[in-house]
């Protein structure tokens, strides 16, 4: 009797799987990027690079205005071009920025001329948790009553959403 086995290379298995990987990898970038496309303006959005350049209008053949190099600052998204963005960072400068340069991440960043309290609940009586300077950037969420939780690298507490820009209200 017969038998024939199949014998899969090491080669072809780890090609089926680098290119499986590219598929999802692929998948999702399209379905944040469709995402994007979908949301209505103003809406909040964060840097997703080390480096993304603002340019004065919506193609790259329009010059450089700014070069970002802090991933994950906030950025108000004011208008829609195909897939490009008219941003406007903390400082209130707007320019083009491509849709792949940013994330629906929500951060924010600490602004005022002191440091801000973050609180263990969010309440103005609560217990200081930490103080975070103005400038720094974290991770938001579970913004209502006036407070937001913010996770600035790993340590989190509520914040008054009026020491920072980048929560919800528009």
């Amino acid at each position: 009797m017969n038998s024939k086995s199949f014998n899969i290379s090491t080669y072809t298995l780890r090609y089926a799987i680098v290119l499986f990987v590219a598929i999802l990898l692929g998948l999702s970038l399209t379905i944040s990027v469709n995402a994007q496309n979908k949301r209505k303006t103003p809406y909040w959005a964060s840097i997703d690079q080390p480096e993304a350049r603002m340019r004065t209008g919506p193609s790259i053949e329009y010059p450089v205005k700014w070069v970002y190099k802090r991933e994950r600052l906030p950025l108000k998204v004011v208008d829609i071009h195909q897939d490009w963005r008219k941003v406007e960072d903390p400082d209130g400068d707007q320019g083009w920025m491509h849709v792949r340069l940013l994330s629906p991440v929500r951060t924010a960043i600490v602004i005022g001329n002191s440091n801000a309290k973050l609180l263990d609940k969010p309440s103005a009586n609560a217990r200081i948790a930490w103080r975070a300077e103005p400038g720094v950037v974290g991770r938001i969420d579970e913004c209502k009553d006036g407070y937001c939780r913010m996770d600035i690298a790993g340590r989190a507490g509520y914040i008054n959403v009026r020491n920072i820009m980048g929560d919800e209200k528009i």
